[in-house]
């Protein structure tokens, strides 16, 4: 009985007229759709396709809690412990997706707020007094904080009993770090890191490999998962990649914390190419495979530069895209491609090539840096 001692302790629905019931039950399928349409519409991780788990998952937990009111309004004493195992399913849910509870609160309370307002309205149209209003929204309050303290205690229970804690919250944060799009109502990554037992770098970079493949002497800060006879690794400090020679391993190139699928992107594509280091051949695969790997080649060409106030690195930017594009590499050149005075351009010039060196006249280079300027360019144009 003490799982169901939230119900028990305090009981609104004895004030509530059991003829609401009735009226409430035929209202049932359009009451649940306006509360789902409202939880979808505020909360951004439930906007899910109809079809999909979570939208499936929603609705249930709509439909459910709805039932079990009108319920409680037609009878506020009825036995009520069967309804618990499945609200702590629905903790116990958001815990294995890897979720925390932000977003099922958020949705409790906007289903409450929803049917306050709709509970009122069909009692009016029921021509029940004015003064039930008050009873009524003290029992859809007290029913969504009784729901809400069951599934944490279903997400607590499901975080307590995981087998292999660690190791599954690893594989959780691997394939976190690797999705592209992230779901909103994640947990957050600093407290799935903790769980993981797992110091977050600012750059990782990642590295595919046959799954087939043992790779020795790595330790415990390298995060894998196999997926599709592969294997994954997201490798924090580059002093491990010695530990890659000589196998069949395609090396990402070290991108921020956010990126690592971007690291995974270029693995995959070098290894495509039968190339080892992503970071050796950005050029080329941005030629071939596109925009994400253009930021990486951008910052890596731009990299003498980081650090030189904004407007200055704008300036020296622009000089050296029109020294690229220039025939003659001249400051003349530089100076009307530029509108400025070629003394100007001169002085430009002089700290571009204080900056880069002998790397100005190396082809391969001026190629790298004309291709990441004009996707930089293009990025920066495109709309968002």
């Amino acid at each position: 009985m003490e799982a169901a001692e939230p119900f028990l302790s305090r009981r609104p629905w004895h004030e509530l007229p059991p003829a609401l019931a009735p009226r409430l039950r035929t209202r049932l399928p359009e009451l649940t759709t306006e509360m789902v349409q409202a939880i979808r519409r505020e909360v951004r991780g439930y906007r899910q396709p109809i079809g999909s788990a979570v939208a499936r998952d929603l609705a249930e937990a709509v439909r459910l809690a709805a039932t079990q009111f009108t319920e409680l309004v037609e009878e506020p004493d009825a036995p009520q412990q069967h309804y618990v195992p499945r609200f702590r399913r629905l903790g116990r849910l958001e815990y294995l997706s890897g979720r925390g509870m932000d977003g099922l609160q958020a949705a409790y309370r906007i289903g409450a707020r929803v049917a306050c307002r709709r509970y009122v309205d069909v009692a009016r149209d029921a021509a029940l007094p004015g003064e039930i209003a008050v009873p009524l929204s003290e029992a859809v309050l007290t029913h969504i904080h009784a729901m809400a303290g069951e599934a944490v205690a279903g997400f607590e229970e499901a975080r307590a009993g995981a087998a292999d804690d660690v190791l599954r919250t690893r594989r959780l944060l691997v394939a976190r770090l690797l999705q592209r799009r992230r779901d909103p109502l994640a947990e957050p990554l600093p407290d799935l890191a903790r769980r993981a037992a797992w110091p977050l770098p600012e750059r990782v970079r990642c590295v595919l490999l046959p799954a087939s493949v043992k790779v020795p002497g790595l330790d415990a800060d390298v995060l894998r998962v196999t997926r599709d006879d592969e294997l994954h690794l997201v490798v924090p400090d580059e002093r491990l990649l010695t530990a890659f020679q000589g196998t069949e391993a395609a090396v990402g190139p070290a991108v921020p914390l956010d990126e690592a699928w971007v690291s995974l992107h270029c693995a995959r594509l070098a290894r495509r190419l039968g190339r080892t280091s992503a970071q050796d051949h950005l050029a080329e695969l941005h030629l071939l495979h596109g925009s994400p790997i253009g930021s990486l080649l951008a910052d890596q060409v731009l990299e003498p530069l980081r650090g030189l106030p904004p407007g200055k690195v704008q300036r020296l930017t622009d000089t050296l895209d029109a020294l690229l594009a220039s025939t003659g590499r001249t400051a003349p050149e530089v100076a009307a491609a530029l509108g400025i005075h070629p003394q100007t351009a001169r002085n430009r010039l002089r700290q571009l090539t204080a900056l880069y060196g002998d790397r100005l006249e190396d082809p391969a280079f001026r190629f790298d840096a004309q291709l990441a300027l004009r996707s930089r360019s293009a990025r920066h144009s495109s709309p968002h």
